[in-house]
């Protein structure tokens, strides 16, 4: 047994006898060398309980993010709900609020537009929120400047959506020029556009996005945030519906 994976064992089983860390501080030198030794060798005798320390560190760890990720979403839940800098789909006064982090040159993400369109169009009581969230270099940089700027322009989110499509489910990588043609080509004012990309509201709006990520510990795109919980990753249409259910009635179905 390696020493890491002695201490990551020796951790959790102390872990288990909370009482006993709790008093860590009555103990010798010599009683806590003791202690060591015993749990040493109950481990060389029985290693079939490391799957079971390793599952076990796993979900405890699963729940504390889970704890932590619903403290973020309640302490920021102005940003993420009802931000200036969103783009707001669907019912506005909605009884639940999806709320997507994507990048325009995430493969996921292209693969999970459809899910979020489908929700769109399936449930009158949603409203639904997207955050651009550029983690994938400066390709993604550029395309959401661009996405916010048509946002800056477009107050009812239709040109918006008819961008996004476009822009995210077309092939080849996504840049400033590529998001600028789709913005040309959706009908949106380019002297505009132009103008709207410098302001300072464009690096403001990605800069709270990815502040609200980093609360959130979202380490990947497609994320959600759906009534008080993260979601990270495509996990597909019927979970995000059983999610959106959940956050309605408290049931996977309503």
């Amino acid at each position: 047994m390696t020493p890491r994976l002695l201490a990551f064992a020796s951790a959790m089983l102390l872990t288990a006898a909370a009482p006993l860390v709790a008093r860590a501080a009555e103990f010798s030198p010599a009683q806590r060398s003791e202690i060591e030794s015993i749990v040493r060798e109950y481990l060389l005798s029985h290693p079939e309980i490391l799957p079971e320390v390793a599952a076990e560190l796993d979900k405890r760890q699963t729940a504390a993010n889970a704890e932590r990720q619903k403290s973020a979403v309640q302490q920021y839940a102005k940003a993420l709900y009802s931000s200036p800098y969103q783009v707001t789909l669907g019912n506005p006064n909605g009884d639940v609020t999806f709320v997507e982090f994507f990048d325009y040159n995430c493969t996921y993400c292209k693969h999970a537009m459809s899910d979020m369109l489908t929700l769109l169009k399936d449930d009158p009581k949603l409203k639904v929120v997207l955050k651009e969230f550029p983690v994938l270099g400066p390709g993604s940089d550029e395309a959401a400047q661009v996405a916010v700027a048509v946002r800056m322009q477009d107050k009812t989110g239709k040109k918006y959506l008819e961008f996004h499509q476009k822009l995210l489910g077309g092939r080849g990588a996504a840049n400033g020029a590529r998001a600028l043609a789709v913005a040309k080509e959706v009908g949106l004012d380019m002297t505009q556009l132009a103008k709207d990309i410098k302001s300072p509201e464009v690096q403001a709006t990605i800069e709270e996005n990815r502040k609200l990520a980093d609360a959130l510990a979202l380490n990947g795109t497609p994320s959600y945030v759906i009534g008080d919980k993260v979601v990270v990753g495509a996990v597909g249409l019927p979970t995000l519906r059983q999610d959106i259910n959940t956050a309605r009635c408290g049931k996977t179905s309503c």
